[in-house]
This record gives structure tokens, C-alpha cells and sequence, in this order.
């Protein structure tokens, strides 16, 4: 997506530079003008392309293996296409199958899914991944991660309870914006089983560096969540991020 056109004498354009909102559009008439139709429907297509390009698995497996946490396996939901993965939450919650998955009864299991971007996984999957496995290199043991193809959240809790895992972290393409295609989230939940509910996660959302959060930032963000979740016996609503307040200590 383009970045938003700077207009001659626009006063508007030293606070658009500190932020990706569509702020200080302007009008011609009644309406917008041309150069901010055109950028809407950039946008309005990068979301749309970023929802239905499928995830080239070949590439990232290539990309997670090289991360050094062992060969990734790829598990699929039962949603055999995009449209029904998008029109059918429920069989992107549930997985195709897992007896290709070893139990590891591991500290930390780390699920790679598509979400609703698959771009985003594609752009910053592998970083993070990396940033992840170095923050929680000797304090945990770490599964080999697994890629999940048209995956919905609670997929992960039927992965993390196939391989033994004490906490689950779900890496997972958020719904794209009209700023923002290519924004990741991790979804940790301690203890995952069928049945768990949001109310039993925790999410550290906006993952696309280098506007949104970085991938160090939020591996750092994870661990600590790890650490709280471990010491409380659960995740959730009873389990508060307090790392920007440590931070700012």
C-alpha cells in the first residue's frame, strides 16, 4: 500500500507523518479528492489481498526450520478453502487431524498460523519466531513449531494439548485494516485444551515492525507473560501484561 500523498500547503501533514490513521482527508465539492479515493482503494485492495493470497507453506517451513527449534510440522484445519474458512469460523477452530505431531511435553509450544493475513505470517512470521526462541533460549523448554493453514485462535489448543505443552503461544495473522495488512498477534494460553475460551488467553497484537510493535519487543512482552502465567497456574483474565509499566519504572 502507498503511503499517503503530501498536498502542497497541507497543514495536516506533519501530525499524518506520525501516524498510519487517514486523518486530514480534505474534500473537493462534496466528496473526497481524487488522490484520497485512490489511496482508499489501495488500501481497501491490500486488505482484501491479504485475507485471500494463500500462505506459501513451502517457503515458510524453509524460513522456521532455519530458526533452529527443530523441523516445523504443518497441521490444516477443517476448512478446505478460503471461502469456507471465511464463511465457517467453527471448522477453523478445528484441526484436520494431528497424529503427525510428537508429544514433546515441552515448556512452550509455538503454533504459526494464517489467521485471517496470511501475508502478515509470511512477512514477519520467521522473525519473530527467532526473536522468540532467543528470549526464551535456556529459561524454557521449546517444542519444534508447527505451521496451521486456514486456523482460527482455538485450533492451537487442540496442538498445544497434542503435544503436551505447558503453555501454547498462537503466532497468527490479525484481520487487516485499511492502514494495516500485515499485522501479527500471539495468543498464549497456559494449559491449552479443547474448550478453552478468550477469556483464557492473553493477546499482544500490532506485531508488524516497523510501525507497528518490533519483534524483540514482543518476545520480551511474551516471556514475561510466560513467566506470569507459570507462577499463577493460569492465563487469562487473572493474568496481567504489566511490562510497559516495569519499563517505565
Amino acid at each position: 500500500m502507498s503511503a499517503q500523498v503530501p498536498v502542497e500547503g497541507d497543514v495536516w501533514a506533519p501530525l499524518r507523518s506520525t501516524t498510519q490513521a487517514r486523518i486530514g482527508l480534505g474534500r473537493a465539492g462534496n466528496s473526497l479528492p481524487s488522490h484520497r479515493v485512490l489511496e482508499f482503494k489501495a488500501a481497501h485492495s491490500a486488505a482484501r489481498d491479504a485475507v485471500h493470497v494463500p500462505l506459501d507453506v513451502e517457503m515458510l517451513t524453509s524460513q522456521v526450520d532455519a530458526v533452529g527449534l527443530g523441523a516445523p510440522r504443518h497441521v490444516r484445519s477443517m476448512a478446505t478453502t478460503r471461502g469456507e474458512y471465511l464463511r465457517r469460523p467453527d471448522l477453523g477452530r478445528t484441526p484436520d487431524g494431528l497424529e503427525m505431531l510428537p508429544r514433546s511435553e515441552a515448556d512452550i509450544g509455538i503454533v504459526l498460523a494464517d489467521g485471517l493475513s496470511p501475508r502478515a505470517l509470511a512477512d514477519h512470521g520467521a522473525p519473530l519466531l527467532s526473536a522468540l526462541a532467543e528470549e526464551f533460549c535456556g529459561a524454557y523448554r521449546v517444542a519444534p513449531p508447527v505451521i496451521a493453514t486456514q486456523a482460527r485462535v482455538a485450533l492451537g489448543d487442540h496442538v498445544g494439548a497434542a503435544l503436551g505443552v505447558s503453555t501454547l503461544l498462537m503466532v497468527i495473522g490479525e484481520r487487516p485494516g485499511l492502514t494495516v495488512a500485515d499485522s501479527l498477534g500471539i495468543y498464549l494460553t497456559h494449559l491449552p485444551r479443547p474448550g478453552r475460551t478468550d477469556a483464557d488467553r492473553n493477546c499482544i497484537s500490532n506485531i508488524h515492525p516497523p510501525d507497528g510493535l518490533g519483534y524483540r519487543a514482543a518476545a520480551r512482552i511474551a516471556v514475561r507473560l510466560v513467566a506470569g502465567a507459570r507462577r499463577l497456574g493460569r492465563s487469562g483474565v487473572d493474568l496481567k501484561d504489566t511490562s510497559r509499566a516495569d519499563l517505565g519504572a
